[in-house]
């Protein structure tokens, strides 16, 4: 358990107990195998992509996205203002809430930049390498004496004027439940003066059901989750990019302000239903 983060209190056998209509099994065996093939693409693509200007790669990790989400059977819906915000730095801190290892694509989608991940992601089978070569930055839950160097390498990409993508619940939740947004990270935004935009990230099934059916929560397992969501007919990923907030006044004090930017950004992502 980590010293500084929380741990959800979802679990799989309470949160992901209702049911979902299937696709047939040889369906789901073709999903799983357009899936690698399009993961497996973007390991050889990786490296003559980040030699394109960052409009082309940017447009290029969209597509991949996009395809990735296909082969798994999951409809995207995105919505609001994807463009990148002017601010001081340029950067801009995107926040949402976190259900799945599905999220990550998801925000790809709409919106590439570096993102912010722990540790075990890393010796995930074949995801792991592919999120570790896209630049994403790892943080060690459990070790707080990293936290000030992360912080500090997200404001510097801040800085730079790529987008971050974080995920400040610090754990993944069912989607019925949520957590409180941290205001570590938000710290970033304030030394950069950067923009934070929320995202909220909705999952239900063709007929507008809500569905906790893509969750990764508790002790469930990775490949477990991805054979649950190849299984799942209809699954749909409501993304809605929430206007950005701007950072705060020069004159705030850090601590006041990282807390009110999570606050800030947690309202704006629980207002959207």
């Amino acid at each position: 358990m980590s010293v500084w983060l929380p741990t959800a209190t979802c679990r799989p056998e309470t949160c992901l107990a209702e049911p979902a209509p299937e696709v047939s099994h040889p369906r789901r065996v073709l999903r799983l195998t357009a899936c690698l093939a399009a993961v497996v693409a973007g390991l050889v693509l990786g490296l003559p992509a980040r030699l394109l200007p960052y409009g082309g790669r940017d447009r290029l990790i969209r597509l991949w996205a996009h395809v990735v989400l296909r082969t798994l059977g999951v409809t995207v819906h995105l919505a609001g203002p994807g463009v990148r915000p002017g601010g001081a730095g340029g950067g801009v801190l995107v926040v949402a809430n976190h259900v799945s290892w599905l999220d990550i694509p998801l925000l790809a989608a709409g919106r590439p930049g570096r993102s912010l991940a722990k540790t075990e992601v890393r010796r995930w089978p074949v995801l792991g390498p592919l999120v570790a070569w896209g630049g994403t930055v790892f943080l060690d839950r459990d070790r707080l004496r990293t936290l000030p160097d992360t912080v500090a390498t997200v404001a510097e990409e801040l800085r730079s004027g790529h987008p971050v993508i974080v995920f400040p619940e610090g754990s993944t939740w069912c989607g019925r439940e949520s957590g409180r947004f941290r205001p570590a990270l938000f710290q970033a935004a304030v030394e950069a003066g950067a923009f934070v935009q929320p995202v909220t990230i909705r999952y239900r099934l063709a007929d507008g059901r809500p569905t906790s059916v893509p969750a990764f929560v508790g002790d469930d397992g990775l490949l477990t989750s991805l054979a649950r969501v190849v299984a799942a007919r209809g699954l749909v990923a409501d993304v809605t990019f929430l206007p950005p907030i701007p950072p705060p006044a020069p004159r705030a004090t850090r601590a006041g302000a990282r807390r009110e930017l999570a606050r800030a950004a947690q309202a704006a992502v629980e207002g959207i239903h």
